[in-house]
């Protein structure tokens, strides 16, 4: 199964950011998006953000992520 992942941008370094969520980190390549800022929310899959997200889905998607115990 392939997942993608809401999580937010805390640092941009060129074409890479930092992002986090659930309390993990990670470097991710955000080439494949134009305009991303800081705080933003993206959607991650194989290392690479490739969709802007409203906190209000990035919120919802964690909260379905978490009824399943994904990140448990």
């Amino acid at each position: 199964m392939c997942l993608a992942v809401p999580m937010k941008v805390v640092e941009i370094k060129g074409d890479m950011a930092v992002v986090e969520s659930a309390g993990l980190r990670r470097e991710v390549g955000i080439m494949l998006l134009a305009s991303i800022r800081l705080n933003d929310w993206v959607l991650i899959h194989a290392g690479f953000a490739i969709s802007k997200l409203t906190k209000k889905q990035a919120r919802e998607t964690l909260a379905i992520f978490a009824e399943g115990q994904f990140f448990a």
